[in-house]
Formats: C-alpha cells, structure tokens, sequence
C-alpha cells in the first residue's frame, strides 16, 4: 500500500495517465502537425515520409510525434531512409544482386546530398537533405545504415548473439546516434544510452521478424542458439511453437532486455531532450513484456499484433521523464 502522503500525489497524476487525456492529446499533436504539412501540399516528400513510418514502423512513428517541432520531420526522413534500406533486404532475398545494386543507388545518392548536389526525386532523398542541411547529420551514420544491410544480403543469418548485436549496433543504434544529432544533443552518456537502445530494439526485430522471415524460407535466429537448444532451420521455419524454440527466443531476449536495463540506468544522467528522444526505448520494453506474456512464443498471434495502450505509455514516460 502506498503511504497517505503518496496517494493525493498519485491521485494528481493519475488523471495524465488516463486515455481519456493521452488520446486526445496526441490527437491533437497529430492533427497540428499534419495541419502544418498540409500548408506545403506542392511539396510531398514530407507527406512520404511520414506515411511510410506511420505504415510501416507505427511504434515509433508515435514516438516521433513526441518530438519537439524543430525536428520531427528530420527524425521521420532519417526512419524513412531506414525503412527504404529495411525493404531492399526484404524484397531481395532471392536475388542478392538485385538488393546490393538498390543499395548502391543509395550510397551514389548519399554522396550527391553530402556533395550539395540537387537531390534526385526520391521523396525521402530530398526530405533526407533537408535534415542534412538543418541539422549536419554525420554521413558515417547514414552510411553505417546501408552498409549493415550491405553485409547481411551478401552473409544472411548469424552464427551468434554477439553478430546478432553487432548488426543491431549497425542498423538500429545508428538511427539514434541520428536523432540525438537532429534534437541537438551531444553527449557522451546519451551516445552510450543510444547504443544499448538501438541493440535492443534490433535484437528486438529480428524476434518480431521470425513469422515473416520463416513464410519467406529465411531464419536469422543464431546459429550457434539454435544447435545448442537442439532445433534445426527446418523446424523454424516450419513454425515449430515447442520448448525447445522458446528456449532460443528466450535467451534472445534477454539480450535485450539487458540492453534495456543498461539504457534506462544511464537515461538518469540525460537531459530531458536526450531522453525524449529515446523514448522508443517505452516501446522495446512493452513488447518484450507482451513476448513474456505469451510465453516467448515468437508465432503467437498476440505477439505481433499493435499495443492500444502504447501512446499512453509513451505519454505517460515523457511526463515522467523516463525510459
């Protein structure tokens, strides 16, 4: 029980946690924002972008509405190129020429924004070097993105959990060493912050992405796991829901949950807008708590279906100022 001079503080806050104030106030923040788009409708590349993270990776695009303003659009072009890069390793598992010849067209294209050259018509190209202009996001970053999707099409899968988080180190942490840059911040503790949230989340998606992975006869669960819990490809991809499989996603995801742990013990020494802008961290944690729900069984329904009390998470971790 909480002590009564707990309660008439928690019943003051109780109220902000409530989705009958959450909800609408994202809502509002949201139409504002696509009000303030829609002011520009000769220009779509914002629009672009905005649908492709909304669409295609939902749990932070509602993180990126809780941005400040001066940055939301430059975060939301920084996941669109990710997701532009995400996809060319999706579509070209048969046909690895093909994906490193896409992944190209991006390294040429990097090379023009950073050289002032006129951005080609790609959408999230132009909304990419406007963030590049405002903001002086490092290319080593940018470039990290294309080369870990470079190596994983020409070597798919890993043969252990440390490859599994150094390619989470490459493809996830590297957004946020981005986003830090767009919302002004440098700091040596929120880069260190960074780096545990991105591997988190990108030991993360490699979890969500078994069901997907497996329809496509692709497994990137670690080797190494695998044959130590005594479960072959076959079985994975098959959709195996034993022991055995929830064994190896259990010691997964503990990986990441330890990355979460270390991220939230160094968000105590971040400034509000370095953890604002590591909010996504609210969003690995919840589902690594929906994955224990359903029992580390990575082909649950459960499992990839989307959080409604996400925003109120989210709100209620930006109130709080925390991860």
């Amino acid at each position: 029980m909480f002590p009564p001079s707990k309660v008439g503080l928690l019943q003051n806050f109780l109220p902000y946690y409530s989705p009958k104030y959450v909800l609408p106030k994202l809502f509002c923040i949201h139409s504002s924002f696509m009000s303030n788009l829609s002011s520009n409708k000769s220009d779509d590349a914002i629009h672009y972008c905005l649908n492709s993270v909304r669409q295609n990776d939902h749990e932070n695009f509602l993180a990126t509405l809780l941005l400040p303003e001066s940055c939301r659009t430059d975060v939301l072009a920084i996941r669109a190129f990710n997701i532009e890069l995400a996809q060319i390793g999706v579509t070209t598992t048969r046909e690895p020429l093909a994906g490193m010849m896409r992944l190209e067209f991006w390294r040429e294209t990097l090379n023009n924004l950073y050289s002032d050259r006129a951005p080609p018509a790609q959408p999230v190209a132009r909304q990419l070097h406007r963030a590049i202009k405002k903001h002086r996001l490092s290319k080593r970053w940018l470039r990290q993105l294309i080369d870990s999707r470079d190596e994983l099409i020409q070597k798919p899968g890993f043969n252990s959990i440390k490859e599994l988080e150094t390619y989470a180190e490459a493809s996830n942490s590297a957004i946020y060493y981005l986003t830090l840059q767009a919302a002004g911040v440098s700091s040596v503790d929120a880069d260190h912050c960074a780096s545990h949230v991105g591997k988190s989340e990108g030991i993360l998606r490699v979890l969500r992405g078994v069901p997907f992975l497996a329809s496509k006869r692709q497994v990137m669960l670690p080797r190494q796991l695998l044959a130590q819990h005594g479960i072959s490809e076959e079985e994975v991809l098959r959709g195996c829901r034993e022991q055995k499989l929830k064994e190896v996603v259990y010691d997964i995801a503990s990986h990441s949950h330890q990355h979460i742990e270390h991220a939230r013990e160094l968000s105590h020494k971040l400034t509000r807008s370095a953890r604002v802008a590591l909010l996504p961290a609210v969003s690995v944690s919840a589902a690594l708590q929906k994955l224990r729900l359903v029992d580390f069984d990575v082909f649950h329904p459960q499992w990839t279906s989307r959080s409604s009390s996400l925003p109120v998470k989210l709100w209620w971790a930006k109130l709080r100022q925390r991860l």
